[in-house]
Formats: structure tokens, C-alpha cells, sequence
């Protein structure tokens, strides 16, 4: 009997262990996942992204870094629009840009009227540029008025022709059509250079501006495709001729109006004065419409053989 009692009671000690031990078991497992889950939230991402718990202070972090990158663009955009208008400022003391669009303001209809002018200016009769409230009216609105989209467009369309004519030569080359940009560029500047050191010279008080020269002096540019593309669809003797027409007709355009704008200031003189500054402005002129067919002949030449 006693021993049935003592093996009972070590069988219910066992079994209490047992017992104990899956609910102690149990209340770690429970411990574990209440844990991991407790952690969703801002903070746990944080930790899982960086490894380890979120620095002390990270809102108050963010609340100070907000007002100044919100400051530093503010002040970027303020430094960024000063650059600008001075650049603006300066570039405006050098190179007109606001005085450049009148120069553009061009339509379909002058284009057509201004290139019929450049190779048949004999048949035209009033050269004087109309005027407006003492501003002269757009090109649009009137023939006479100087611009630059002719030229800028002739002297793009002279380095297209000049490729075509090197290449049906078998001599085009990148370089080579650099070499004829660059030449035609540079015979340009020099000549409205050597133009406005004569009218310094010479003391010519004239509205002739340097805009104005600079596009007086692309029209050539016109006579010298309509030679060069001749030469090239009918050989070299067309060349000849049609450069040689292009040549009197500019002659007779830079003629007629560069007088007006050289000899506008005559009247206002005494007669000695404006006797003898007459004759040095007339030869201004011509030498001036002279150096067209120079310049025409000399950079076209070679392009048609």
C-alpha cells in the first residue's frame, strides 16, 4: 500500500513538472510574438530599415532641417534672378537684343518684295525708310527698312551651297566647309569694322547704325547664291553673267541707300563745310558699294569650276 501511494505521488510531482514546463513553454512563445508584433509603427520601420533603434531627437531633427533648406531655396532663387537681370543688363550694353527684334520682325511678303529689290533695284523709286512718331516703322511694313533675317538666312543658305558645289567636286570636307564659314564670317566683321572707322575718320554724323551696316552688308549674300547655283546648273559662263548682274545690282542698292543714311545730315551745314564733306562722304558710299562685288566674286570663285 505504501508503495502504491509513493509511486502515486511521484507520478502527479511528474506530471505537475510537465506541466509546468509547457506553460512556461507556452508564455515565452506568447512573449515572443507579442513583442515582435507590438512594433509596427514609424519607429519599427526605422529600426528594420537602419538596424538598430531610432535616434533620439529625429522629429526635432526634422523640424529644424525643414525651415532651413526652405531658406537656403529661397535665397538660391534670389541670387539666381539678380545673375540673371545683371547678365541681362550687361549683355543688353553690348549686344542690343531688344533692338534685335525689330531687325527680325520680318513677314513672307517683305522677304519676297526685299529679295526682288536686291537683284532689280533699278525699277524702284523711293528709297527713304518710313518713320513713325521718329521711330522707324518694322521692315514688315516697309521695304526700304535694313534687316538681318536676310542675311542671317543668306549667309546660312551660302554654306549649304558652298557644301553642294564641293561636294560635286568631290573636295567637300567638314573642315574645308569650316574653312569657308569662318572666312565669309570674318570678311564680314572686317568690313563693317573698316566702314565704321571711315565714318569716324570722316566724322559723318549719321542714324547709321552698326546693326545696319552688319546688314547692309549681308545682302550680298543673296547675288552670291544665285551666282554660285547658276554656275552649278549651267556651268561656269552662267556663273559669270549672273554674278556679274548680282554684282551691278547691289552696287546700285548699296548706292541708293546708303546716300540717304550718309548724306542726311548735309543740309544742316554750312555751304563750305558741306561742299567738301559731301564729296568724302560720296566716296564713303561708293567705295562701301564697291567692296560688294569684291567680296562676292572673292568668296565664290572657287566654288564653280
Amino acid at each position: 500500500m505504501n508503495y502504491s501511494g509513493t509511486h502515486s505521488g511521484f507520478t502527479q510531482q511528474a506530471n505537475m513538472r510537465l506541466r509546468n514546463s509547457s506553460m512556461d513553454d507556452s508564455d515565452g512563445s506568447q512573449l515572443f510574438e507579442n513583442t515582435s508584433g507590438a512594433e509596427v509603427g514609424p519607429q519599427a520601420g526605422y529600426r528594420n530599415q537602419q538596424g538598430g533603434p531610432p535616434p533620439a531627437g529625429s522629429s526635432g531633427h526634422s523640424l529644424l532641417t525643414d525651415p532651413m533648406s526652405n531658406l537656403a531655396m529661397a535665397y538660391g532663387s534670389s541670387l539666381a534672378t539678380q545673375g540673371r537681370e545683371m547678365m541681362d543688363k550687361n549683355l543688353d550694353r553690348f549686344i542690343p537684343i531688344s533692338k534685335l527684334k525689330y531687325y527680325f520682325a520680318v513677314d513672307t511678303l517683305y522677304v519676297g518684295k526685299k529679295l526682288g529689290l536686291l537683284v532689280f533695284p533699278y525699277m524702284h523709286k523711293n528709297w527713304e525708310v518710313s518713320y513713325q512718331q521718329d521711330t522707324p516703322v518694322a521692315p514688315r511694313f516697309d521695304v526700304n527698312a535694313p534687316d538681318l533675317y536676310i542675311p542671317s538666312m543668306g549667309f546660312i543658305t551660302y554654306l549649304l551651297v558652298a557644301g553642294l558645289a564641293l561636294g560635286t567636286q568631290n573636295r567637300f570636307s567638314p573642315e574645308l566647309l569650316g574653312v569657308h564659314a569662318s572666312s565669309a564670317l570674318v570678311w564680314l566683321v572686317m568690313e563693317v569694322l573698316v566702314v565704321l572707322l571711315s565714318l569716324y575718320l570722316v566724322t559723318v554724323n549719321t542714324d547709321l547704325t552698326t546693326i545696319d551696316l552688319l546688314a547692309f552688308s549681308g545682302y550680298k549674300y543673296v547675288g552670291m547664291i544665285v551666282g554660285v547655283v547658276a554656275g552649278l546648273l549651267f556651268g561656269r559662263t552662267a556663273y559669270y553673267l549672273s554674278l556679274l548682274w548680282c554684282c551691278a545690282a547691289i552696287f546700285v542698292f548699296m548706292i541708293r541707300s546708303l546716300r540717304l543714311k550718309l548724306l542726311s545730315e548735309a543740309a544742316a551745314e554750312g555751304r563750305l563745310v558741306r561742299g567738301a564733306r559731301n564729296q568724302l562722304r560720296m566716296y564713303l558710299t561708293m567705295a562701301i558699294a564697291a567692296a560688294q562685288p569684291i567680296f562676292m566674286y572673292w568668296l565664290t570663285y572657287h566654288l564653280v569650276r
